[in-house]
């Protein structure tokens, strides 16, 4: 059972404006990224599903923020399918994020109360998936239509919540521009956590970026 309800999660997410994602194999590496993402003062964090032995990772990665950081929102992203959102949940997790929208899933994550991100790419796809009972949109590959595409969605569809993810660099420039551009938050993989960093055990970096971040969308918004 997820430790956050539905609303919870949904008012962390809208209020701190990032979410921080990453893979990683290792259990031990999984918990000093999320040390290093809490002290940057993140709140809300996504482990995505994409290696074979990710499962493994989460459970580990669950136990540990229940007896480390049990104010952290935990969730998972890339998942494509509703078995595998029920794997997930059965473990915990906070919330499901995918890169794409199957309706499936949305009715599991309903029934459940489970905050359900899928990821869209035309304004078609927002509207079914908004249809579907999602509060907020990943558009993904954000990068595709960049901040424009948000603009330009929002025009005609204000109430829309989205969220890019690819293609949001963790530079003030780049935040500001999507911020801006009306995105209600911001998912960051790689350039937020870097490889490089964790290749070094650089963790403090990923501390120093988040709390960047976190900043340059204050920001943003107060424009």
């Amino acid at each position: 059972m997820a430790r956050f309800d539905r609303l919870s999660t949904y008012n962390q997410l809208l209020e701190s404006g990032l979410v921080p994602l990453f893979y990683h194999p290792d259990s031990q590496t999984c918990q000093k990224i999320t040390n290093a993402v809490v002290e940057g003062g993140g709140r809300i964090l996504e482990f995505t599903n994409r290696g074979d032995r990710a499962v493994d990772a989460f459970k580990d990665l669950m136990s540990y923020r229940e007896n480390h950081h049990p104010k952290l929102i935990l969730g998972v992203g890339s998942v494509l399918d509703a078995p595998t959102a029920a794997l997930y949940i059965a473990m915990g997790a906070d919330f499901i994020v995918a890169p794409l929208f199957d309706a499936a899933v949305a009715v599991l994550c309903n029934k459940r109360k489970i905050p359900y991100i899928p990821g869209c790419g035309t304004v078609n796809e927002i509207s079914k998936a908004e249809e579907a009972g999602a509060e907020i949109i990943k558009i993904f590959p954000g990068g595709v239509g960049g901040p424009g595409f948000i603009k330009a969605v929002k025009g005609p569809m204000p109430w829309t919540r989205l969220m890019p993810t690819g293609g949001v660099d963790s530079t003030q420039e780049s935040v500001d521009s999507w911020i801006s551009a009306g995105a209600c938050a911001l998912g960051m993989g790689s350039k937020l956590i870097t490889k490089e960093s964790v290749t070094k055990s650089d963790f403090g970096s990923i501390s120093t970026k988040v709390e960047q971040c976190l900043g340059w969308i204050k920001k943003a918004r107060e424009k």
